[in-house]
């Protein structure tokens, strides 16, 4: 394609190493059976109240000033709606208008030569849950453990150019 130019931004979800989810006390522990980390809060029951995960913030925070971003003093949680499967909230608590971290930079190297990519934002959210293809004939099962587990999503600039660079 002569004349065209690839430039990319890239969304990039990092799993926190955190003990709880987000927004409950529930394991985030690898490799449990289906369904047996889900708490009240993670599926949304009514009368359930979340808590953000202090760790989690934490290490948003240590991400921010590791990338030279602006802490923000305050952010806000919203609701982010959208009807799937693995989600059994109907929503997905995340981060948009006022995230933790605002700007920032990755610096990197390609074949020898040192680049960087502006960070827009990165904000914290929580998982959806896993759709079990294989282990039922012909129905898809649904795994809620992942559920609520604590990401950031670190959002770039549209800077990059060419796969390489991606």
């Amino acid at each position: 394609m002569s004349g065209w130019e690839i430039i990319v931004g890239l969304e990039t979800h990092a799993q926190l190493a955190t003990r709880s989810k987000m927004f409950s006390g529930a394991s985030t522990a690898f490799g449990a059976p289906p369904n047996t980390q889900a708490s009240a809060v993670d599926i949304a029951l009514p009368g359930t109240l979340p808590v953000a995960n202090a760790k989690a913030v934490e290490h948003a925070i240590r991400f921010g000033l590791a990338v030279k971003g602006q802490i923000n003093r305050r952010s806000i949680f919203a609701r982010k709606n959208y009807f799937y499967p693995d989600l059994p909230k109907g929503y997905q608590i995340s981060q948009y208008e006022l995230p933790i971290v605002a700007g920032g930079e990755v610096k990197f190297f390609v074949d020898g030569e040192e680049r960087r990519v502006r960070l827009t934002r990165a904000h914290l959210e929580e998982d959806a849950g896993k759709l079990l293809h294989e282990l039922f004939q012909d129905m898809t099962g649904v795994d809620l453990n992942r559920a609520g587990t604590p990401l950031l999503e670190i959002v770039s600039e549209p800077e990059l150019r060419g796969a390489k660079e991606a």
